[in-house]
């Protein structure tokens, strides 16, 4: 196979990549850019999402899709409920400091981690795909007639890792209609400018940020859920998403949703091409050392605005 070949396939496996990374990281940018708190147990919410989806999953009989379509409403649910629960009982009676709850989500963390452990076990567990089908990809060449399409071997993906680019696309786009064109939007955009003010306009702060809170950790499981047919549910599957999600929050600004999405991109597509052409120990070397230019040349972030 050419180059050009390796490439599209590279690319095309990045874009897999970099869908789940940005819904991941966007509950993590959300989270910080409305509530300022640092949610270290962000990846936890995103192990509890495939974990759930392996018990739903695998409880329901009959055609794997329609075990499928209840682990997408089900885990970001449950997901969101436990992250509710953990804002009314642990960040909201700390006040939200921003030391105190990074100590408050370490502990969320272990507590998620260990429950699964105990509940779930040790082992890593696939979940079946609704659908898998092998897609061969086409790629062009110049031959005797002219330009024409050849298939390579080996070059092809699953449909299914396709639907999961699609999937996180639609949700992208809805999140960015209900945060510009509804008043929750509204409403959580203004109390990310000022609490105080909002607080004199009559805004429920608190209930805001249990929503925030929520929709951060729904947002990573829901992403869990999508890659969970492609990767395997483990207990400790949370490291990873953690530490992606903080160096593309870190790159595209804190707080900023257009940054955490061109990151996100920027992540995990060369995360793809660079693993499949060099090594995948490599990119994960060049991220840190593109979060260590953007610390000393532009500590807000590429988008990020500067602190007053």
């Amino acid at each position: 196979m050419d180059f050009g070949p390796h490439l599209m396939l590279a690319i095309l496996e990045g874009a897999v990549g970099a869908s789940v990374l940005a819904l991941t990281a966007l509950g993590l940018s959300l989270v910080f850019g409305v509530m300022r708190v640092v949610n270290v147990a962000h990846g936890e919410f995103f192990m509890l999402g495939a974990v759930v989806a392996w018990f739903v999953s695998t409880s329901i009989a009959g055609h794997p899709a329609i075990g499928f379509l209840a682990a997408l409403a089900i885990a970001p649910l449950i997901a969101g409920a436990v992250a509710v629960l953990v804002d009314r009982l642990i960040l909201k009676n700390v006040a939200y400091d921003p030391e105190a709850t990074i100590v408050g989500t370490i502990g969320v963390l272990y507590i998620l981690q260990q429950s699964a452990l105990m509940i779930y076990g040790p082992e890593a567990r696939p979940v079946e795909p609704p659908f898998s089908h092998r897609i061969a990809l086409p790629w062009l060449e110049w031959g005797e007639n002219g330009l024409a399409f050849f298939y390579p071997w080996g070059l092809s993906i699953t449909s299914y890792k396709l639907f999961v680019i699609a999937a996180a696309i639609s949700i992208l786009l809805a999140f960015w209609l209900i945060l510009s064109r509804t008043r929750l939007g509204l409403i959580m955009r203004a109390t990310q400018m000022d609490r105080e003010t909002a607080l004199a306009f009559g805004i429920p702060v608190q209930r805001v940020y249990s929503i925030v809170f929520g929709l951060g950790a729904a947002l990573a499981a829901l992403a869990a859920v999508l890659i969970v047919p492609i990767q395997q549910a483990h207990y400790l599957m949370g490291h990873d998403p953690l530490l992606l999600s903080f160096i593309v929050v870190i790159i595209g600004g804190l707080g900023s949703v257009r940054g955490t999405i061109f990151a996100a991109l920027l992540i995990g597509m060369s995360d793809g091409v660079i693993s499949v052409f060099l090594s995948p120990t490599l990119s994960k070397i060049l991220a840190t050392l593109l979060v260590a230019l953007v610390l000393v040349f532009r500590p807000q972030g590429l988008y990020g605005k500067k602190m007053a």
